[in-house]
């Protein structure tokens, strides 16, 4: 009994192994594709890659950087929405230079100030005091010869009614009392003269100094608003709110490189499409007034009918020239601009 158990067990997991492996071996049919790949329309055609861009007359769009580093704060325009010379399009976080510029504001107040007050010196109230010092000064020098002429008349009568040491006081005294009247005359004129000449030349110049210094970091807080540099539409923002942006501009996390802030067309109602052909295919294209071209947008069915404007040849110097692996020498091919 317990070896057919056994057997039947065995047979069990046989089987099943034998379904498994039968049902990993099925192949499952291709889903069909989403679009036909793309196909070239002409017998004789070239397939090139290319860009959509604007219609500019040196044929590339406007990328628009920071030329100042920080986290975006606000973006103030859409994709497609049409923009004029001037208008703020992107605001950087500038808390820091604004306190900056701010601080060298109040300190060019502040100089500001000094000089004013430096001009508008002797200040009465000064004046005033020196004044003050000169006449008590005087005073004191009054009572120092009167003291003086009474001893002395009464030495002349008596020598002996005032001695020797006090004479010699009284006279040291009219002396000290006259060098305090100089120094208070020559402090109430300097203080009636006002500031000094230089002192005023030095100020202004620490004005000056300062107030270039708010000019210049209101210019710099200035940077921290992307503005347009000319009328357009904007194409593409590669920014949002939050990410940090640098004069490089705006980091890809899927590509990984740096990509402008924002991309600006100009304002009409068609775009270009710049073709890349390489020099080995320059041979093939036919004669301009004969090209026909057909634009194929990638991930659909969609096409385009282009019609052909310029060529753009991209040039190095006649010394330098770009090897290949296999040693001969390429140059960079030629820009077609097709308008749709």
């Amino acid at each position: 009994m317990r070896n057919k158990i056994l057997f039947g067990v065995s047979f069990a997991g046989l089987l099943a192994g034998c379904s498994f492996a039968y049902l990993l071996s099925i192949e499952p049919k291709p889903a069909a594709p989403a679009f036909n790949p793309p196909s070239n329309p002409y017998r004789t055609g070239i397939y090139m890659e290319g860009m959509v861009e604007s219609d500019q007359p040196s044929g590339e769009n406007i990328n628009v950087y920071p030329e100042v580093p920080g986290t975006v704060k606000e973006i103030l325009v859409a994709e497609g929405q049409p923009v004029s010379k001037g208008m703020p399009v992107l605001k950087i976080d500038d808390s820091i230079q604004a306190a900056t510029a701010a601080q060298q504001a109040a300190q060019a107040e502040a100089a500001l100030s000094l000089l004013q007050e430096l001009r508008a010196e002797p200040r009465k109230e000064n004046l005033d005091v020196a004044e003050a010092q000169l006449i008590s000064a005087r005073a004191t020098l009054k009572t120092a010869q009167d003291t003086l002429e009474k001893q002395t008349g009464s030495y002349q009568i008596d020598p002996r009614s005032v001695s020797k040491d006090a004479l010699d006081t009284a006279i040291n005294a009219v002396a000290v009392a006259k060098a305090n009247v100089a120094v208070a005359q020559r402090q109430y004129d300097l203080t009636k003269a006002g500031a000094w000449v230089y002192d005023v030349q030095n100020q202004e110049r620490q004005y000056q100094a300062l107030v270039k210094s708010h000019a210049a970091s209101s210019a710099l807080l200035a940077k921290y608003t992307l503005r347009a540099p000319r009328d357009g539409v904007v194409l593409s923002i590669n920014a949002v709110v939050g990410s940090f942006v640098s004069t490089q501009g705006a980091y890809d996390s899927y590509t990984q490189g740096m990509d402008p802030v924002l991309v600006l067309g100009s304002p009409q109602n068609h775009l270009n499409v710049r073709c890349y052909v390489d020099e080995i295919l320059v041979p093939r294209l036919p004669v301009f007034t004969k090209m026909r071209a057909e634009m194929s947008i990638r991930g659909s069915d969609q096409k385009l009918p282009l019609t052909y404007l310029r060529v753009q040849p991209l040039r190095i110097s006649e010394d330098r020239a770009v090897r290949s692996e296999n040693g001969t020498g390429r140059r960079p091919g030629i820009a077609d601009h097709l308008q749709d």
